[in-house]
């Protein structure tokens, strides 16, 4: 049977997205997802969870290698 205009809408009428929900983190204050680790600090929780100086510091270490063998 088909079903209307108005049957299908009312249908999808809860299929809308909401918003993101945005926390400010304990540690620095800044915004972050709900439920999800900070990316600004690696916190989640009141706690360290991501080294993240580590992280950049392998990055830079990484890109310094990079460099070398292109000047050779």
């Amino acid at each position: 049977m088909r079903a209307t205009r108005s049957h299908r809408n009312n249908r999808r009428s809860h299929h809308a997205l909401d918003a993101v929900r945005v926390s400010k983190c304990e540690k620095c204050g800044a915004p972050h997802k709900s439920h999800c680790v900070c990316m600004n600090c690696g916190s989640y929780n009141g706690r360290v969870v991501i080294d993240l100086a580590a992280k950049v510091a392998a990055k830079a270490k990484k890109s310094e290698a990079k460099k070398k063998v292109a000047a050779k």
